[in-house]
């Protein structure tokens, strides 16, 4: 199975040591923090907020994601209602033709948390997901420095002017 393409966005701040091809046409969504969701449930609304805000900051959530957080909180909601329900009932559970099996709960559970993980490693909220991810805002961006050589000058003295300038920038003050 192959690897999942990285966004151009994160290629950019990392560089394209492997000179692959851009996209150069890549929509770039607005970069504002999505609201959350009326129909979420109580539990999914309390986790939208506190992670929402936390995402946006880290460059990984725009207006385009909201539907991906949704999602992860839903089933985080589930998962805490399962987990809640777990306490309540015995972990096995005799059904009405007198078989024992699990309870439903743990398979509810479990699912709800397979959820979240697949939703948490697309939103950089695990540790492993972040340190493939580069999407912090507050990354400094290398200055590019632009000198014009004068076409009056032979190109000896442009080259000697050019390098004696360089020198003298690397100097210490």
């Amino acid at each position: 199975m192959s690897h999942r393409p990285k966004p151009t966005a994160i290629r950019r701040r990392e560089g394209n040591p492997g000179k692959r091809a851009w996209n150069h046409a890549e929509p770039v969504p607005p970069d504002a923090m999505p609201r959350c969701p009326a129909h979420l449930a109580p539990a999914a609304r309390a986790e939208w907020r506190r992670v929402a805000r936390t995402l946006h900051d880290m460059g990984v959530l725009t207006v385009i994601d909201r539907a991906a957080l949704a999602a992860y909180c839903q089933s985080y909601a589930k998962w805490v209602e399962a987990e809640r329900k777990m306490k309540e009932t015995p972990p096995l559970v005799k059904t009405p033709s007198g078989y024992v099996q699990q309870s439903p709960w743990i398979s509810i559970a479990n699912k709800q948390l397979e959820l979240m993980g697949r939703y948490m490693t697309e939103l950089g909220m695990t540790p492993a997901a972040r340190s493939r991810v580069t999407a912090d805002p507050r990354m400094e961006i290398p200055e590019i420095v632009f000198r014009t050589i004068y076409e009056e000058a032979p190109a000896t003295a442009r080259l000697r002017a050019f390098v004696d300038d360089i020198a003298a920038r690397r100097e210490p003050t």
